[in-house]
C-alpha cells in the first residue's frame, strides 16, 4: 500500500468502524493510496461519545475535528463520492479519498443482521458497498473481534484488524529484555578486554558473540555464575557491565530479596536511577507489583531520591465514570488498585500493628492513587509512577502517560499479556507490547520478562497447566 502510481481499479476501499477512530483519530490517513469510507452511524457514535466522562471522549473529539478539516469545503455530492486526502497537511502518505456513506438510506434486509444495532448498520453498509464496488476489494476494518466474526458470517469477503501500531506478528518474538546463553558464557568468548571502574568491571567482547543486542539488555548463562548488562555496543564490539550473579541475588529493597535471577534483574533495573522507564512483563504471581512497590518505597523513603509514589491503572469501562462515585480520588480508585494494597500488606505483615504501619508508610512515601483517565495535562515531577495492568491499554493511552513524566521521574510499567480484558486488544496489538518493542533499544529504559511464578505452588501449577 505504498505505490502512489497504482491505478484506480487496483485501489481498495477500507470501511472504518468507530473503535478504529477512537483507537487512532487519524487512522483514515494510514491507508496510503486506498480509499477510506466512514458510515454515517460511525459519526453518530462519535457524537454520542464526545461529551461523555470517558477517556475516549477526547479521541472522539479529535476524530470529529480531523474529519471536519478534510470535508469542510466539500459539497454533499463530493463527500459521498470521496474527497481527496492529499489536501490534508502534515506528514502522511495518504493519496486516496475519504467518503461518508449514508447508511440511513438502507432498507431493512431480513437476510442480514437487524439494523437496530449500530454494529449491524456498519456491517450492512459494508455489504452494500461491497455489492456496489464488486469485483474491487472492500475491507471492513474493526478492532472488535466479535464484529469481525459477524461480518464474515454476514457475507463480507475481507475483514481485518487495524494493525498500523502492531510491531510483531507473534508474541513469542517479543523482546524479553535478557538473553540466556546455554552453558558457560565464558566458554563461548574467544577474546575479551576488561576495564575496572571503581567497583564495576566492564568486559568488551566481539559483536559475533552477541549479534542481536540492545541497550540495557541483561546477559546471563545456565551455569548461574555469570550476569551482566549491555552498557554499549557498536558494529564490532559489545561492552558488558559485570553485575555478578551472587551480588544480584543479594539485592534488597524494602526487605524484599529476589527469589530467582529474573527478579534480580528486575530489581537491578528498578533501583537504577539512570533508568527512566522499566517495563515488567510476565505471568500472574511472578512478583511484578511487589518488586515495583518495594523498589519505589526503597527509593522514596530510605534513599530520598524521589518525593512520592503515584500508582495508576486503566479502570474497566464500568468504572470510567469514576467522577460520579463518592469519596476522594484515592478512595474511588481503591477497588481497582487492590493489588497495590495487597502488596503493601505483604511487605508489612510481620509488623506489630500492620494497620498503623500501612498508614504511616502511605503518608511517609506520599503514595497517591490516581485514575489514568485524569492524567492528561499533568506534569509529574520527582516521583515514581507505577502503572499496573498495562496490557489493557492502547499505544495511544500509554503515550499519554509517558509524556506526562517530567524531571526526576521514574515510570514502572507492568502487565501480563495473557490476561487482556479489552474487547479490542490482543497480545500483539496491546500497547504494552508496543512500548516493549519501541523502547527496547532506548538507553534510558529496560524490559524484564519475569519467568516463573513465585506466588505459590498452586499458582505456578495453574499458570503452567490451565
Amino acid at each position: 500500500m505504498t505505490s502512489k502510481s497504482v491505478s484506480t481499479t487496483a485501489r481498495k476501499s477500507f470501511i472504518l468502524d468507530t473503535n478504529i477512530l477512537l483507537h487512532d483519530p487519524l487512522a483514515f490517513l494510514n491507508f496510503d493510496e486506498h480509499n477510506v469510507i466512514i458510515p454515517m452511524v460511525v459519526l453518530e457514535e462519535l457524537d454520542n461519545i464526545k461529551d461523555r466522562h470517558k477517556d475516549v471522549s477526547r479521541e472522539a473529539r479529535v476524530a470529529i475535528r480531523s474529519l471536519e478539516e478534510v470535508l469542510k469545503e466539500a459539497s454533499p455530492e463530493q463527500i459521498i463520492d470521496g474527497v481527496p486526502l492529499t489536501r490534508v497537511q502534515g506528514d502522511h502518505q495518504a493519496n486516496g479519498t475519504l467518503a461518508i456513506f449514508p447508511d440511513y438510506e438502507l432498507e431493512q434486509n431480513d437476510s442480514v443482521l437487524s439494523l437496530k444495532e449500530n454494529d449491524h448498520r456498519i456491517i450492512q453498509a459494508a455489504l452494500e458497498i461491497q455489492r456496489k464496488q464488486s469485483p474491487a476489494a472492500v475491507v471492513l476494518v474493526t478492532k472488535d473481534i466479535n464484529m469481525r466474526l459477524k461480518a464474515k458470517g454476514a457475507g463480507m469477503r475481507f475483514v481485518e484488524d487495524y494493525r498500523t501500531d502492531q510491531l510483531i506478528d507473534d508474541i513469542r518474538l517479543l523482546s524479553k529484555g535478557f538473553y540466556q546463553f546455554s552453558g558457560d558464557f565464558w566458554q563461548q568468548v574467544k577474546e575479551v578486554s576488561t576495564q575496572q571502574e571503581g567497583r564495576d568491571a566492564y568486559h568488551t567482547v566481539s559483536r559475533d558473540v552477541l549479534p542481536q543486542v540492545f541497550h540495557n539488555e541483561y546477559i546471563i548463562d545456565e551455569t548461574h555464575t555469570f550476569a551482566s548488562r549491555v552498557d554499549s555496543y557498536d558494529d564490532k564490539t559489545v561492552t558488558l557491565q559485570d553485575l555478578g550473579y551472587e551480588r544480584m541475588m543479594a539485592y534488597d529493597a524494602w526487605g524484599v530479596r529476589p527469589k530467582n535471577i529474573y527478579q534480580a534483574m528486575a530489581l537491578h533495573a528498578l533501583l537504577d536511577t539512570h533508568m527512566d522507564m522499566v517495563v515488567l512483563t510476565g505471568p500472574a504471581g511472578s512478583g511484578k507489583t511487589l518488586l515495583a512497590l518495594s523498589a519505589a518505597l526503597e527509593m522514596v523513603v530510605e534513599q530520598g531520591i524521589y518525593e512520592k509514589i503515584i500508582v495508576t491503572r486503566n479502570t474497566p469501562e464500568i468504572a470510567e465514570s469514576i467522577g460520579f462515585l463518592p469519596g476522594t480520588e484515592e478512595e474511588k480508585m481503591a477497588p481497582w488498585l487492590a493489588a497495590i494494597t495487597d502488596s503493601l500488606e505483604v511487605l508489612h505483615r510481620h509488623d506489630e500493628s500492620m494497620d498503623s504501619s500501612l498508614n504511616y508508610i502511605m503518608n511517609k512515601a506520599n503514595i497517591q492513587f490516581k485514575s489514568l483517565n485524569f492524567m492528561r495535562g499533568r506534569s509529574i515531577q520527582n516521583a515514581v509512577v507505577i502503572l499496573d495492568e498495562a496490557q489493557n491499554l492502547t499505544a495511544s493511552q500509554l503515550k499519554t502517560l509517558i509524556t506526562r513524566c517530567g524531571e526526576n521521574t521514574k515510570l514502572v510499567v507492568s502487565g501480563n499479556l495473557a490476561q487482556i480484558d479489552s474487547y479490542y486488544l490482543t497480545a500483539v496489538t496491546s500497547g504494552l507490547t508496543y512500548i516493549v518493542e519501541r523502547f527496547k533499544d532506548y538507553p534510558g529504559s529496560a524490559t524484564i520478562n519475569l519467568n516463573g511464578v513465585v506466588r505459590s505452588k498452586l499458582a505456578q501449577f495453574a499458570e503452567e497447566h490451565l
